[in-house]
C-alpha cells in the first residue's frame, strides 16, 4: 500500500498578484493625530502610546499616524504644563494683599493695594518685590493712591506713563510743608508686557513712621 501524495498547504500558494489583505488601520493612531493637531496634548499622547501598543502586535497598522500624535501631544502638554507654571506666577504677583496684615510678608510690588505699609523703600530701579507689614509697625513708605491704566491700552512710552501715575500722586501744601515726599512707582515696559497696568503713589517722611497717612495716625517716633 502506498500513501498518497502529500498536498501541499493551500494557504502557501496565492494567485498571481494576489496579497494578504493588510491590517486595518488603527483607529486610536487616527484619533491621537486628530487630537494632537487641536492642541489636545494629553489625549494625544495617551492614544497614540495606546495605538503603537497595538500595532507592534500587528493587528492594526499606522504608525507614521501614531507617531505624530505622540510628538504633537508631547509638545503641546510641555507647553500646557510652562503655560500653567506662568499663569500661577502671574497670579501670585497680581493677587491683591489682604486689607489687613498681623505680621511682615514679602509681597510682589503688583501686590501692593492703598494703605500698604512698606517696610523699606529701596533704591531707584526696577522693583519687583518689597517687604509690606502692619502700618502699627515703623516702616517707610505708605501707598496711598494707585493709578490703573486700561486692560486693553497700548503702550504710550516710560515718559509718559511716570507722569500720568505722578499726575494722581499730588501732595497738599499742608502735607509739603510737614515734610512728605511722593514716591511714584509705574510700570515698566516689561512689567507692562506681563500685565501690570498700576501705577503706585507712596509717600514718605524719609524716616521710619507708624500709623497711617490715610486716617491721619502717622507718627514719627
Amino acid at each position: 500500500m502506498t500513501a498518497p501524495p502529500a498536498r501541499p498547504d493551500p494557504g502557501a500558494y496565492y494567485a498571481p498578484g494576489w496579497q494578504p489583505p493588510a491590517p486595518p488601520r488603527d483607529l486610536l493612531a487616527v484619533n491621537s493625530l486628530v487630537a494632537g493637531v487641536i492642541t489636545l496634548g494629553p489625549v494625544a499622547l495617551g492614544l497614540g502610546i495606546a495605538a503603537l501598543g497595538r500595532i507592534r502586535r500587528g493587528a492594526t497598522r499606522g504608525k507614521g499616524l501614531a507617531v505624530a500624535g505622540i510628538v504633537l501631544g508631547t509638545v503641546w502638554t510641555l507647553l500646557g504644563g510652562i503655560w500653567s507654571v506662568a499663569g500661577l506666577l502671574t497670579w501670585q504677583a497680581t493677587r491683591p494683599l489682604p486689607q489687613t496684615l498681623t505680621s511682615a510678608r514679602a509681597a510682589y510690588v503688583g501686590q501692593l493695594r492703598t494703605g500698604s505699609c512698606v517696610e523699606e523703600l529701596p533704591a531707584d530701579g526696577d522693583i519687583t518685590r518689597v517687604t509690606v507689614l502692619p502700618c502699627r509697625e515703623p516702616h517707610a513708605a505708605e501707598v496711598v493712591t494707585t493709578y490703573a491704566f486700561g486692560a486693553t491700552d497700548v503702550w504710550p512710552g516710560q515718559e509718559r506713563v511716570d507722569d500720568r501715575v505722578a499726575h494722581a500722586c499730588q501732595l497738599t501744601a499742608a502735607e509739603e510743608s510737614a515734610g512728605v515726599r511722593a514716591v511714584v512707582w509705574a510700570p515698566t515696559l516689561a512689567s507692562w508686557e506681563s500685565g501690570d497696568r498700576t501705577g503706585l503713589c507712596l509717600v514718605t517722611l524719609g524716616k521710619p513712621v507708624t500709623g497711617s497717612f490715610l486716617d491721619g495716625t502717622v507718627t514719627a517716633p
